[in-house]
């Protein structure tokens, strides 16, 4: 009976900590924009990216569905999904990586600068991605914006000469995340 007394206040604690140790938003939003000074904007949303953080680590993981990425022009989002992306055959976006430094006690509602590294990846490639991130906790939540840059060249995404002129092999990439306990 002591055993079982001493035991289930330690099995349930274990089941809290290890709950608190995830979390999670499948509303993140990446925004991206390839687009070239004088021509119409090349630029895509998806607000339906999972996000998930390991509050203990500063792990942090997304996936991105291809087709989730809305455009103004619905023959741009066609382009994108067919001939660029190739969603059939590539259909999602990984990044798995690491906030260097993170510690949630250190977190406030004032922003502060974290570097996070990983691979991402895309399009049937794999490479290595260094952005800093602005990150920021309000109660039970935990805010994380982040701009960095990728080259199209490095995931092999086909960009036909008739039109190279009209888009950047630099594409500027933007991410929120509003993630809470899962």
């Amino acid at each position: 009976m002591i055993k079982k007394t001493v035991l289930l206040p330690i099995l349930l604690a274990s089941f809290v900590v290890f709950s608190q140790e995830k979390m999670l938003t499948k509303s993140g939003t990446i925004t991206f924009e390839a687009s070239v000074p004088s021509f119409q904007p090349v630029m895509g949303t998806n607000s339906s990216v999972t996000f998930v953080l390991n509050p203990v680590t500063g792990e942090i993981a997304s996936l991105a569905l291809m087709k989730g990425f809305q455009f103004e022009m619905a023959l741009m989002e066609e382009h994108f999904n067919e001939n660029y992306m190739e969603t059939d055959k590539y259909p999602k976006a990984i990044f798995r990586g690491q906030i260097e430094g993170f510690d949630t006690n250190n977190l406030t509602q004032d922003y502060k600068d974290y570097i996070i590294k990983g691979k991402l990846e895309l399009h049937g490639k794999s490479k290595d991605i260094k952005a800093t991130a602005k990150i920021t906790k309000t109660s039970s939540r935990i805010t994380i914006i982040s701009d960095f840059g990728v080259n199209a060249s490095d995931f092999s995404i086909p960009i036909p000469s008739l039109i190279k002129y009209k888009l950047d092999d630099k594409v500027k990439v933007q991410m929120i995340a509003v993630l809470k306990q899962s």
